[in-house]
């Protein structure tokens, strides 16, 4: 923290002040610290609100959580982990990946626990960035933005649910460990990729579970195993081989984009074949499989892999409610039809903000515009990493970089690439800001938004969350080959943007200023 004034002084202790600010300590923002030390960068930190590192898999830890990539194309491509478990990684172990980078990467000494960053403002007579944290203020000339699109749970808005009800409620990515499931009557509410991966779990133990579903998931076999000795042995002691298998695993994903783009007919209809078949293997009661079976092409939602979701519906404790829940009461769950269903338990199966993104609410760009007026009619951005009228702000992770077929680690390292160039070309440069122009913003949009009209996700007849609720804008995923994406933004090209140098800031250069602070929880 700022050192203290000399006694009897009334002067203010100076404002901390780094190069570049990271915000989140996940995978983005300890991607984003490797590749800044690696160009010599050391004069920045990363803030992150928890009390550890990784960001969605230090949070998510329900009954079965696992990620539905395959591991060796879960990882950054410089930190390779050939101690995987499984083909599929389970929460704990990429948690404690995520740990072991952060040592491995010596990023400890940047890592500041338990700043909660609650405002970012531009100051452009000083073209820098001051910001509010729940440990005081900071400010930097650089900010990157990796809290992730899946950070800030989504509750629902159902009468009752946080005033009448007196049982326990929780959702998914806040898991009560502390409260016992075992023979009480739990609802669910949502059938996502999280409620998909815990319901299994948590059925044996529940006395009843009513699962309300509101639309019915596709779902695909999970082809999950685990990893031998020899397979382990083999990639810690020649790791060309593991990083062979990445590559294939790599451009098998890339083939599945082709059953998106809405151009291969064909190829939809033979996945949709699977997943019937999948459906018909794991329910046989033909009224419960009905429920069960999916109105909407596939892949216009997130396409969901479990092989124990659909044999853990049918068991005896279990109803699949499909009535839309009218009102939650003191310990029961009405729904439109009138049934009341007593509940001890409720569990939100129900996503995250993620089209809404939090943290555009708390960022205030130039003149004044708080980032989330100006994305009013949906999230925008120039190449998923800036949005004009925010100089120096970048996003990992932004609008229009999800994936609906492959890692997302991948997008995550091509925006930080892009980040990371851009820093050092303005330091080669002597610049002290650049801000996309509106132009290029709008230019660089309407491409995109013209490839994706004719995707599944926009014409598959689902309302998913990949879709703006306001504009039914698709501003979350990128329609388009990931090695696409990873060439675009390979490097940072000033073209479209306007550039200030130094000598052109009313205010001098900052000047660093220690943000010492203990280093916890890794």
């Amino acid at each position: 923290m700022p050192t203290q004034p000399p006694h009897g002084s009334s002067a203010e202790p100076p404002v901390p002040h780094v190069r570049v600010a990271v915000i989140g300590g996940g995978f983005s923002g300890l991607g984003a610290g490797a590749r800044l030390l690696r160009y010599g960068i050391e004069d920045f930190v990363i803030l992150e609100r928890g009390a550890d590192v990784g960001g969605t898999w230090r949070d998510n830890t329900y009954p079965g959580a696992c990620c539905d990539v395959p591991s060796n194309l879960y990882s950054f491509s410089f930190a390779p982990n050939p101690t995987w478990s499984r083909s599929f990684s389970p929460q704990p172990e990429i948690q404690e990946y995520l740990r072991r980078c952060a040592r491995e990467f010596g990023l400890l000494p940047y890592l500041r626990f338990e700043h909660e960053v609650r405002a970012a403002r531009w100051n452009d007579a000083a073209s820098l960035w001051e910001l509010e944290t729940s440990r005081g203020p900071l400010t930097a000339n650089v900010l990157l933005a990796g809290g992730g699109p899946l950070s800030e749970p989504s509750y629902p808005d159902i009468k009752g649910l946080t005033t009448a009800f007196e049982g326990e409620i929780f959702h998914s990515s806040r898991w009560n460990h502390g409260y016992d499931l075992r023979g009480k009557r739990v609802a669910v509410i949502g059938t996502g990729a999280s409620a998909i991966q815990f319901v299994p779990q948590i059925q044996p133990r529940v006395a009843h579970l009513d699962l309300y579903q509101r639309t019915a998931p596709w779902i695909m076999p999970r082809t999950d195993r685990a990893l031998t000795g020899t397979e382990r042995a083999l990639y810690k002691a020649v790791p060309p081989l593991q990083k062979a298998v990445r590559l294939g695993l790599f451009w098998g994903r890339e083939t599945f984009w082709l059953g998106f783009n809405g151009k291969h007919p064909g190829m939809v209809k033979r996945i949709e074949g699977i997943a019937r078949m999948h459906l018909r293997r794991g329910v046989r009661d033909q009224e419960l499989r009905a429920k069960l079976t999916p109105d909407f092409t596939i892949g216009c939602k997130r396409i969901l892999l479990s092989n124990d979701y659909y044999p853990s519906l049918e068991q005896d404790n279990v109803d699949v409610v499909t009535d839309r829940i009218a009102e939650v009461r003191a310990n029961s769950v009405v729904t439109a039809d009138g049934v009341e269903r007593p509940c001890d338990a409720i569990i939100l199966g129900t996503g995250f903000q993620a089209t809404d993104m939090p943290m555009a609410h708390m960022i205030t760009g130039r003149d004044g515009v708080l980032l989330a007026d100006a994305w009013k009619d949906g999230m925008a951005a120039h190449q998923s990493a800036t949005t004009a009228g925010f100089p120096n702000l970048f996003f990992v992770i932004g609008p229009n970089s999800g994936l609906g077929h492959s890692s997302m680690t991948l997008v995550i390292e091509a925006q930080i690439k892009y980040a990371v160039d851009a820093i050092r070309q303005m330091d080669r440069h002597d610049i002290a800001d650049l801000d996309v122009t509106r132009a290029a913003q709008d230019a660089y949009n309407a491409r995109l938004h013209a490839k994706l009209d004719g995707t599944v996700w926009v014409t598959g007849g689902c309302d998913s969350w990949y879709l703006d609720s306001r504009t039914g804008k698709n501003t979350t995923l990128w329609p388009d080959f990931v090695w696409k994406f990873m060439w675009m933004n390979r490097r940072f090209s000033p073209a479209g943007h306007r550039a200030r140098r130094w000598d052109q800031v009313r205010e001098p250069r900052p000047t660093a200023a220690s943000v010492a602070a203990p280093t916890e929880g890794v």
